[in-house]
């Protein structure tokens, strides 16, 4: 009996303490500590440069037609020829334009009658200004057709379409004519460098065919309102062109220089993405030991630094190493 009391009372004693040695185990907890490198936001001064992109425009476009439908009797140009100013480019048909000189000169002999009768007493000055304006309007009439049968070309330039033959009947513009010496790309600027954009302001452009070869261009209009629905404003760019290198259509870069300002600037390697946007964040280190997730806008990237527009200020420590394994209030071991 006292061997059986023995053993039970050992059981219970080996119970209690396993019993003991798992409530330990449990109610123990181990906070994870991450290991980071940090750095420091400063600030520093920001080149502020704009870039916007554009189509390159003539400097002007004109459609070559006639007033009335006419038939075409000659076009003496091609697509893709120089043409120059008041070059003959298209004839058409002529047999209107000799009945019209047929009248003119009839009234015109009318008109130069009336004239010496009107200087002897023969005629009265009522007489002398209805024929003067019958002569006005025939020759007026007499000009029209000449300047539609002879078509020239109102600017120096290059022909970029032809849309008849010889010999069809013209309704509507028969060529088109580019003066492409120089160019113009219009750009839609931000409302808030509205006062800064000035005329003749330079302007570096690029075009994707030709790389990073910079050209020169100015600012040669400045829109006067602002769109609401963007608020941009838009902006002309002259570029010169005298060797023909830039063609209309072609896909332009246009740089502003607007100066430098005072920016806080971030490490590159501190920005985090956040998946599935094009948001930007950063992990900034506390006095407390624990990091705080903070989005931030960015600008320029510059070198290995980004340019804050806001978020963060300076002089704040922000993770750069390790922050893959971080999440919002973790404590962290900065390490150098």
């Amino acid at each position: 009996m006292k061997k059986i009391n023995l053993f039970f009372i050992a059981a219970v004693s080996m119970g209690m303490l396993i019993a003991c040695s798992g409530n330990t185990e449990q109610n123990t907890v181990v906070e994870k500590v991450e290991t980071v490198k940090v750095d420091k936001t400063t600030m520093q001064s920001v080149p502020q440069t704009m870039t916007y992109t554009a189509t390159v425009q003539p400097d002007k476009r004109n459609s070559i037609s006639s007033s009335m439908p006419s038939r075409i009797r000659e076009i003496y140009v091609e697509v893709g020829d120089k043409v120059k100013k008041g070059q003959l480019l298209v004839e058409l048909d002529a047999s209107n334009i000799m009945q019209q000189k047929v009248q003119l000169d009839n009234i015109e002999v009318e008109y130069n009658r009336a004239k010496e009768l009107v200087a002897v007493g023969g005629a009265s000055q009522q007489q002398l200004d209805q024929i003067t304006t019958q002569f006005e309007a025939a020759k007026t009439a007499y000009e029209n057709l000449m300047e539609n049968t002879k078509l020239l070309s109102p600017v120096n330039g290059i022909v970029t379409a032809r849309n008849f033959d010889s010999g069809d009947l013209a309704q509507g513009a028969i060529l088109t004519v580019m003066q492409i010496n120089p160019v113009k790309i219009v750009i839609n600027v931000s409302e808030s460098e509205f006062t800064k954009v000035k005329m003749g302001m330079p302007i570096d452009i690029t075009f994707d065919v030709y790389g990073d070869e910079l050209f020169g261009g100015k600012v040669s209009l400045i829109y006067p309102t602002i769109d609401p629905m963007t608020r941009t404003f838009g902006v002309e760019v002259e570029i010169p062109n005298a060797n023909s290198r830039i063609r209309p259509g072609m896909f332009a870069r246009a740089t502003i220089d607007f100066g430098s300002k005072d920016r806080v600037v971030v490490p590159d390697r501190a920005v985090v993405k956040r998946a599935g946007s094009g948001d930007r964040f950063v992990y900034v280190y506390n006095n407390d030991g624990t990091v705080s997730y903070v989005k931030v806008e960015l600008g320029r990237h510059i070198d290995t630094i980004y340019e804050v527009l806001s978020g963060i200020d300076h002089e704040v420590q922000v993770v750069v190493a390790g922050q893959s394994r971080l999440s919002d209030g973790m404590k962290v071991n900065v390490v150098e």
